[in-house]
């Protein structure tokens, strides 16, 4: 398939949300002159949003299934807790689509739903893309198949986590507040070396907290019920720096985050190897809108060749990424 910039064959991509995933794949499409924004959907009023591009029309949730015949494939922006185990089902019955659903335990489940919804719909829809679960699931079952006898490590950071930052500030006393998952760089080095060691979740990563005091709110018991909090900080070694409200909007604004997946293996008694895939993002949503928009023509060209049904980025080959031709590919990629 040869790439064309003519607007009337570019892919239409109907964008659902439009918080900072929604606007970093608006951003994304813009670089990829295959596709065009066809329309934002959102809940909130659509006179209050503003897209980047000024001819982009916004609709209400209720407008989408009008516009079934004017979209090729949906980009859902939603949330893993609350939206997308609801949109991902339902809009899979009637639009193609790519999601970025990334509670890794509910995968199996959620796979299924979306699965059953497309089967029926005869759509393409593909789950949980992003870069965890996505590039670093890739980067695990590349290095298992190449490395059979070996071990594989998952390091993230450093980063600022939303999920936990969310956490901390839910704390009682907190105004406002941020936190970073640190791999831990002994841990680090000792993988990269081909030492296979087993390591706790303490061993691997750190977490460091930036929080803003509600007036009156003491310091100690907000410190101790972020570090004591289950799920989140108990396994980790904890650290809560105090600050002010003007040094956390200055400093800690943006969403930086990345991490890398490490394979250490035998190929023989003698010779250890190690393989490893590291990213370094200054924005998350950016990136992760990125790897969804990559992903929208990969489904594009699978539901024209009739592959119906959910699947995930173990499912897609590399060249269906690239707007390049099979041919450009093997001359100036391979």
């Amino acid at each position: 398939m040869s790439l064309d910039n003519n607007a009337r064959t570019a892919i239409r991509i109907g964008i659902v949300g439009y918080g900072n995933l929604g606007r970093g794949v608006e951003a994304a499409v813009a670089r990829n002159p295959d596709m065009v924004v066809a329309g934002i959907y959102t809940r909130r009023d659509p006179a209050q949003i503003e897209p980047m591009g000024a001819s982009v029309p916004v609709h209400g949730m209720d407008s989408l299934p009008g516009h079934k015949g004017s979209i090729d494939v949906l980009v859902l922006c939603g949330g893993s807790k609350d939206d997308l185990p609801r949109q991902s089902p339902e809009l899979a019955a009637h639009f193609s689509l790519v999601d970025s659903f990334d509670t890794h335990a509910r995968i199996p489940e959620h796979f299924a739903a979306v699965d059953a919804a497309a089967q029926a719909g005869r759509t393409t829809a593909l789950i949980s893309a992003g870069w965890d679960p996505g590039m670093f699931s890739i980067n695990r079952v590349m290095g298992e198949a190449l490395l059979p006898d070996g071990a594989t490590y998952t390091f993230w950071g450093k980063g600022l986590s939303q999920g936990h930052s969310d956490a901390v500030r839910r704390v009682p006393g907190v105004a406002g507040g941020v936190q970073y998952t640190i791999p831990v760089d002994e841990a680090v080095a000792q993988v990269r070396s081909g030492v296979r060691p087993a390591l706790t979740t303490r061993e691997k990563h750190r977490r460091e907290c930036f929080v803003v005091l509600e007036a009156g709110a003491d310091a100690e018991a907000v410190r101790k019920a972020i570090v004591t909090m289950p799920h989140y900080f108990d396994e980790y070694d904890t650290t809560v720096h105090f600050i002010g409200a003007e040094e956390l909007a200055r400093e800690h604004g943006a969403m930086p985050h990345g991490g890398f997946v490490i394979r250490s293996g035998n190929t023989s008694q003698e010779s250890k190897q190690v393989i490893e895939y590291r990213l370094q993002l200054d924005s998350n949503p950016e990136f992760t809108s990125s790897v969804l928009v990559a992903y929208v023509r990969a489904v594009h060209r699978m539901q024209q060749a009739g592959q119906w049904g959910c699947k995930t980025v173990f499912d897609v080959a590399p060249g269906l990424l690239s707007p390049r031709s099979a041919a450009e590919l093997r001359a100036q990629l391979l």
